[in-house]
């Protein structure tokens, strides 16, 4: 006997995005909990500590995708800095192509915000739309020992 599935399915590979809009709220929660008294038998009324635990998990899960909701927060915060601190550095890029190295000359933000980075190869052609994902070296610049902003250390 085979059984179908209702509605959509969701593929392993499909990410957690495609369920956000299947969330449920608390109004949710208290509508089933109101239809689950309203309909149970009054023999065998609803157990207390069970109607308890009930609510416990689903503050519990609620809180949870707070914490998560805060945590991407500070992922695309984190990664925004990230690319700023990039601007003005050279670095190795992966690309459809092959492997480029560039300075990176401006850091732009999709509407997901997050950062787009704009590098400027050596030979001259400029390379757009390049995610963090894709640095895959960043060359520190040593700085120069006539700044008079950097402190000198004297070698032994």
């Amino acid at each position: 006997m085979t059984i179908q599935s209702i509605g959509t399915t969701l593929s392993s590979g499909s990410s957690t995005t495609a369920l956000q809009g299947a969330d449920l709220t608390l109004q949710d929660f208290l509508q089933v909990l109101m239809t689950q008294l309203s309909y149970q038998d009054p023999l065998k009324p609803m157990d207390n500590e069970q109607f308890m635990a009930q609510m416990a998990q689903f503050s519990t899960l609620e809180e949870m995708q707070q914490q998560n909701d805060s945590t991407d927060s500070l992922l695309t915060i984190q990664s925004a800095q990230q690319s700023v601190g990039l601007l003005g550095t050279t670095v190795q890029v992966t690309t459809s192509t092959g492997s480029e190295i560039g300075t990176v000359n401006t850091v732009t933000f999709a509407s997901d915000g997050t950062p787009q980075l704009t590098v400027q190869a050596a030979d001259g052609s400029v390379l757009t739309g390049i995610n963090l994902s894709q640095v895959s070296v960043v060359q520190q610049t040593s700085s120069s020992s006539t700044d008079p902003t950097t402190p000198t250390i004297p070698t032994p």
